[in-house]
């Protein structure tokens, strides 16, 4: 819904990805589980979609992570205002 696509395009904009993925997870939770993942532009091919969780163990980097943490509420809660003025 909105929210999904305020955050995804706030993730977008921090990051200054090529594409984002929303990947949603569930079959072996009872609850919702969603993975928001930039994509850069130098990601071949061939790990795109969703074998860019392929490249999870090489690329993970969770101090810059959190670092982005703060940026992306901020980014969100534009895009999310946004988002709620054009529905007024």
């Amino acid at each position: 819904g909105r929210r999904a696509r305020d955050l995804v395009a706030a993730v977008r904009t921090v990051t200054g990805a090529a594409a984002t993925y929303l990947m949603v997870f569930g079959e072996a939770n009872p609850h919702f589980h969603a993975l928001i993942t930039p994509r850069t532009a130098n990601v071949p091919a061939e790990q795109r979609t969703g074998a860019i969780l392929n490249l999870r163990h090489d690329h993970t980097d969770l101090p810059g992570a959190l670092a982005l943490v703060p940026a992306v509420r901020s980014a969100y809660e534009r895009f999310s205002a946004q988002s709620l003025g054009a529905r007024a």
